[in-house]
């Protein structure tokens, strides 16, 4: 069964994940027309997961929250962190795992999917590319006219990164936003 794309949106919603199994931060920006901000927050927070409780319903967990917020906002867009290596295998397959959760539930809703590293989205949002933690949130506050810093950071860093595809996409519209697929039935 062959599923259509969705209408095409005056303005482009973008999700942006911050991959993490504790912590998985997540912001929903839709870019503005006009005004002195790009973009508006439609929502901007973190998806946490107990630490003691088993891999798989963590996972799970994770699942059902990005597939909320997938229902709720539709975006054109996921944006994700781009996985590298890390001193740190266990983390590092963690966050590998988380991103294979959204990155498939993105691809499933149609959504296109585009990964940025830490330093493209540094480069993009504060125009460095060795931003540190606060000049991010900074940045965020200010490129959102949000009254304070977005916390946690790693809520911070989700906004960055739908920021980032943002900027890297200026005719970013329902059209080439969304990809199509084929549903087996």
């Amino acid at each position: 069964m062959f599923v259509p794309e969705k209408a095409i949106q005056a303005s482009p919603v973008v999700l942006g994940i911050d991959p993490g199994l504790t912590r998985c931060g997540y912001a929903v920006l839709r870019r503005t027309t006009g005004g002195q901000h790009e973009a508006e927050a439609l929502a901007l927070g973190v998806i946490r997961t107990e630490p003691g409780e088993h891999l798989a319903n963590r996972l799970a967990q994770v699942h059902e929250d990005i597939t909320d917020l997938l229902a709720e906002f539709s975006p054109d867009a996921v944006v994700i962190e781009q996985v590298f290596l890390h001193h740190n295998v266990r983390t590092a397959m963690s966050v590998a795992q988380v991103s294979g959760v959204v990155l498939s539930l993105a691809a499933l809703a149609g959504c296109a999917v585009a990964q940025y590293t830490p330093t493209q989205v540094k480069g993009a949002v504060a125009g460095w590319g060795q931003a540190d933690k606060t000049q991010i949130q900074k940045m965020v506050k200010a490129r959102l006219g949000l009254a304070s810093l977005p916390q946690p950071a790693d809520a911070a860093d989700a906004a960055a990164l739908a920021l980032c595809h943002l900027a890297m996409s200026p005719a970013l519209t329902g059209a080439n936003a969304r990809i199509s697929r084929r549903v087996a039935s």
